[in-house]
């Protein structure tokens, strides 16, 4: 990990603080910004590190399957079961296991988890028999774990046992003098890889990666070394050579015009049907839902609402069945 920046050497200073004890770790931070990293290091320094560190992404899978990932299953618990399986936390005994989003985590499974970090035991999908484990929780979300409980998306009993010992980390625009070394790093990873003579930065290439703002943090950065090296011959890249114009989003966006909606909205007033806001509300979800091609995550994040609450609308609104009462529909007329 690179931690040249002031403030990067002040969570290196925390993570060293943390990472002897047992306590369970909460980091926060954007997406791109090195939640894993972290986690990694955490485990790296902690008594455990000569044990396993496991890590799953709680807004990658179903419900079901997340519970079979996390605890296991038994041969024939579901249709698919050929065999018995280890859940991440009886892999990850003695060891860390990391969870990112972990403010996707679905309510029933969040009471589940709840009960195995009270219990420190976990019993297999399609079994009876509770097993000891000992693992060391790291969480780490993208989201306000505060506003989700109490809009009652989290629970607030799992949320006060990951806010132990609590690490925030910054995104990259925050934290520049971490931009360069950064870089440099990952040139001479992506170089060898590549095969290339030593590849360095010319003063305009500095300047302009100081000076960009990195709203993927530094997962954007490493894939601009990564595809710049991979375009671009020779062992000194300029400025020109990363067309960060191209990846940044416009400055001056046309400003979408929504008199058609706002039109719609009057009269859908002046009508005053009944569950007015559910009407609107539904339809809003279902457009997105259809534009992002009923892929939950990307509908989340167009919305800018946790997968948790999407879900919740998703079921609500009989969305996420094939068939169903057909909500209603708002029609933009001009």
């Amino acid at each position: 990990m690179v931690f040249e920046d002031p403030v990067s050497r002040r969570l290196l200073e925390q993570i060293e603080r943390i990472a002897p004890s047992d306590a369970t770790v909460l980091v926060i931070g954007e997406t791109g910004t090195g939640k894993e990293l972290v986690a990694r290091h955490i485990h790296a320094l902690s008594k455990r590190s000569k044990y396993m560190f496991g890590a799953l992404n709680c807004a990658a899978l179903s419900e079901n399957l997340i519970e079979s990932e996390l605890f296991g299953h038994e041969k024939g618990a579901f249709t698919g079961a050929l065999t018995s399986k280890e859940g991440w936390f009886e892999t990850a005994d003695k060891g860390s296991l990391f969870l990112d989003e972990i403010g996707d985590l679905p309510l029933g499974l969040q009471a589940k988890l709840l009960r195995v970090l009270q219990e420190r035991e976990v019993v297999k999908v399609g079994s009876r028999q509770p097993k000891p484990v000992d693992v060391r929780i790291i969480a780490a979300t993208n989201i306000n774990l505060e506003e989700a409980v109490a809009a009652q998306h989290f629970r607030a009993d799992l949320y006060y046992r990951f806010n132990v010992a609590t690490i925030h980390l910054m995104p990259l625009l925050e934290r520049p003098g971490d931009i360069l070394p950064l870089a440099r790093h990952f040139l001479k990873i992506y170089g060898e890889r590549l095969g290339h003579d030593e590849v360095k930065l010319s003063p305009g290439a500095e300047l302009a990666l100081v000076n960009y703002d990195w709203p993927g943090n530094i997962r954007e950065l490493e894939n601009a070394i990564h595809r710049t090296l991979l375009v671009c011959p020779g062992n000194r890249l300029g400025p020109e050579d990363f067309k960060l114009s191209g990846v940044r989003a416009p400055e001056h966006v046309p400003a979408v015009s929504v008199d058609s909606l706002e039109t719609a909205l009057e009269r859908l007033c002046e009508q005053a049907p009944p569950k007015l806001f559910e009407i609107i509300e539904e339809t809003v979800i279902r457009i997105a839902f259809g534009y992002c091609e009923k892929n939950q995550v990307q509908t989340a994040k167009l919305l800018d609402i946790s997968r948790n609450v999407l879900r919740h609308k998703l079921e609500l609104y009989g969305m996420l069945q094939q068939v169903g009462k057909r909500g209603s529909v708002l029609h933009l007329e001009r």
